[in-house]
């Protein structure tokens, strides 16, 4: 079976046919409602299924809530979406799945970006106990206050946001 979750990282925005590409190369079938919610996950990434629905609707009309909701389960359970979700916070979805990278979390405005691997001495990365399992992922959520927050461009008050409402991937 190919791996197609390395070929399906989606880094760059890929034409449609690139998409149906990885659609099939995943053993899914190549629906509207795939393309289109590939597409606003690639297009915003960190985003919410209310916001991925709004794109989605965007793109094609009306579209059902479980419609989409069964088509992110799908694409999550192939490995061509990942779902994040901090804590006290919707689920959100992305598309870069083919590394171990982490994320920031802004407690005011509730902005999320990406975050590479941790750098230097990093033992809590290391389990004190695997009690027999092979770890081959952490995932670390890294919270604060974003660039804007911190310089009060924001002017939120102090609470962990159900629904984000900015992006900040790099």
């Amino acid at each position: 079976m190919t791996d197609y979750r390395k070929a399906a990282t989606l880094d760059d925005v890929p034409p449609s046919l690139e998409i149906e590409r990885t659609l099939r190369a995943a053993e899914l079938r190549v629906t509207r409602p795939r393309i289109a919610v590939l597409n606003a996950v690639h297009d915003h990434p960190h985003a919410d299924t209310n916001s991925i629905i709004e794109s989605v609707r965007l793109q094609l009309g009306e579209v059902s809530h479980q419609t989409v909701y069964d088509v992110l389960e799908a694409l999550t359970n192939a490995g061509l979406l990942r779902r994040i979700q901090p804590s006290r916070s919707t689920a959100r979805y992305e598309a870069r799945v083919a590394d171990n990278h982490h994320h920031i979390v802004c407690r005011l405005c509730g902005a999320v970006a990406d975050v590479d691997c941790a750098v230097g001495e990093a033992p809590c990365l290391t389990p004190s106990e695997d009690h027999g399992y092979t770890v081959d992922e952490a995932e670390v959520i890294y919270w604060g206050s974003c660039p804007d927050c911190s310089s009060g461009r924001h002017h939120y008050q102090h609470h962990h946001t159900d629904r984000p409402r900015k992006d900040h991937s790099v």
